[in-house]
């Protein structure tokens, strides 16, 4: 069969090889064991915690090396394209510190390896495709769907694989007048590998994450080109790759299964595969069980969960690198004062088993960047959130910047400082005692504290209360307070003898705090008295006497 002749009838509009391209997309120049990697995503407008995980190694993995990463977008599916969705995703990972330094872009395509939309590179899939079939590397099918299910059909009462190929693909076999005659009338077609795999024989192929992978070579003569020429995921992704020079793949273990095919579709063309780092599925714990993270089970997979919660994207980043790089944390505890970014990511630290999700690990990794972050960051963050996620609690805050610094500030300062806040929305509860407009409601009182005696205690304190008292002055005037109306000062003698007792000066103590913030536990109640003034703190010591009568 001439198959020059063949390919030239199949593509009569394509007049560019792949030499054209390999000029118009040369190797890269740049320094030696530079990584070049790319996100790929459907604009679907769904950005959630696993493409964050990967972006991450593409991230570091590009930058760190001095290399280059890509945001390439792979919309040649239309009915799964959702309008703005490139924008959720730039802007989603923009927020996240993913930064790209070639591809889509909310101002247009930058870089000399585009276009960088899936949609807009049919004339190179097609290229490519016709030196397929001038190699005999690839054929027409002339197949219909109602033949593939009579074949399925077969092959499973059969107990065969099911699939495309052998004794069952009959149009691999066409003659150059079969398929002139197919063409003449208007038959749709499909453009199909002509596969040369043994599935009986094994490959073992170099996984940058899981080490040495044995696979069985693709013995399936797959669509590579639908009928309406635009690629299949499969082929798009293997002529992408190799012509913006990608030396690193970073995707899910899900995409293992489509290794051999990947591995054949390279070789079938003559290029060298990127590495491959195949990573592991996010886990959560479920009844006891390990199971993946859900898009209809699980809010938290989402990205818009912990901006709408306000978690720092610090945090958020920081606990993804404990669970991508098992030697982060030792490094963190000996490096407190440097930032992420000086960690030096490798791909063999990561587990090719499942990461496990741990709501409480973040939380406790948000504390711990939040209080190592300057005060007027951590309030910048903080009404920033506000302003595009609680518009009714930002107004409320909106002039009142100092009082807000003070009141994040209480406690922060000596070796131990108080770890209170975890994200944005916590952080508005947190403090919400403050504002009249959220203070409504009272926790109970110490059970051994009568109404009665709460109202003699407060009376007591709000005679005493002066806005010239420092801490121990202040605190003098709370003890005598409690001595006034024996309770104990000494926690030892009060735990020793309670009965000769009406409590502890911590008792008093709650008494005051519940009056002027509404809780039993709270920041030091001498501070927010301080911020809060003396009208202030005596009008809500009026309103809850009045409350307790």
């Amino acid at each position: 069969m001439d198959y020059k002749k063949l390919a030239e009838i199949l593509f009569p509009n394509i007049d560019k090889n792949i030499d054209y391209y390999e000029e118009k997309f040369p190797q890269r120049r740049l320094e030696k064991g530079a990584c070049v990697t790319r996100l790929a995503p459907s604009p679907t407008g769904f950005i959630h915690l696993g493409n964050l995980y990967g972006a991450l190694v593409d991230e570091r993995l590009a930058h760190q090396s001095k290399g280059t990463m890509i945001l390439r977008i792979e919309d040649t599916d239309h009915k799964r394209k959702v309008e703005g969705a490139e924008e959720v995703i730039i802007n989603a990972l923009n927020y996240f510190n993913i930064n790209f330094d070639e591809g889509v872009t909310l101002d247009g395509e930058v870089g000399n390896y585009g276009p960088y939309h899936q949609s807009e590179r049919k004339e190179i899939y097609q290229s490519v495709a016709k030196y397929l079939v001038e190699n005999n590397k690839a054929y027409p099918s002339f197949v219909s769907e109602e033949e593939l299910e009579v074949i399925r059909e077969k092959q499973i009462k059969e107990n065969l694989t099911t699939g495309y190929y052998g004794e069952f693909a009959k149009d691999r076999d066409l003659t150059f007048e079969e398929i002139e005659e197919n063409l003449s009338q208007d038959k749709p077609w499909t453009l199909r590998l002509k596969s040369t795999g043994n599935p009986e024989e094994s490959l073992e192929i170099k996984d940058a994450i899981r080490g040495s992978v044995t696979i069985h070579p693709n013995n399936m003569d797959i669509v590579i080109l639908k009928q309406n020429g635009i690629p299949t995921y499969h082929f798009a992704h293997v002529v992408d790759d190799h012509f913006m020079r990608i030396t690193h793949v970073v995707r899910g273990e899900e995409w293992l299964a489509t290794l051999p095919v990947h591995i054949e579709l390279f070789e079938t063309v003559g290029w060298k595969a990127p590495i491959y780092c195949h990573t592991a599925h996010i886990m959560k714990m479920d009844d006891g069980n390990k199971r993946k993270l859900s898009k209809r089970k699980d809010p938290e997979l989402s990205l818009e969960f912990y901006q709408k919660l306000g978690y720092s994207k610090e945090a958020l980043l920081e606990y993804l690198m404990t669970i991508l790089n098992s030697n982060f944390e030792e490094w963190r505890m000996k490096n407190k004062e440097l930032s992420m970014y000086d960690f030096k990511f490798k791909l063999d630290k990561m587990s090719g088993s499942g990461a496990l999700f741990d709501i409480n690990k973040l939380e406790d990794i948000s504390k711990e960047v939040l209080v190592s972050m300057e005060i007027d960051d951590v309030v910048e963050f903080f009404y920033n959130w506000a302003k595009e996620y609680e518009v009714e609690k930002y107004n409320i805050i909106k002039d009142k910047k100092e009082e807000v610094k003070v009141l994040f500030s209480i406690g922060r300062d000596g070796k131990k400082p108080r770890k209170d806040l975890v994200y944005a929305s916590q952080m508005f509860d947190f403090i919400s005692y403050f504002f009249d407009e959220c203070f409504t409601e009272y926790e109970s009182l110490p059970e051994n504290v009568s109404n009665e005696m709460a109202i003699k205690l407060l009376e007591e304190y709000k005679a005493t209360f002066s806005m010239e008292d420092n801490n121990s002055q202040w605190f003098d005037k709370v003890r005598e307070i409690s001595e006034k109306y024996n309770f104990a000062v000494k926690m030892k003698e009060y735990k020793q003898t309670p009965e000769n007792f009406e409590g502890s000066i911590a008792d008093v103590s709650t008494v005051i705090r519940l009056a002027i913030t509404g809780l039993v536990n709270s920041p030091d109640i001498y501070s927010i008295g301080m911020i809060m003034g003396e009208d202030r703190v005596n009008e809500r010591i009026d309103k809850y006497i009045s409350y307790l009568k």
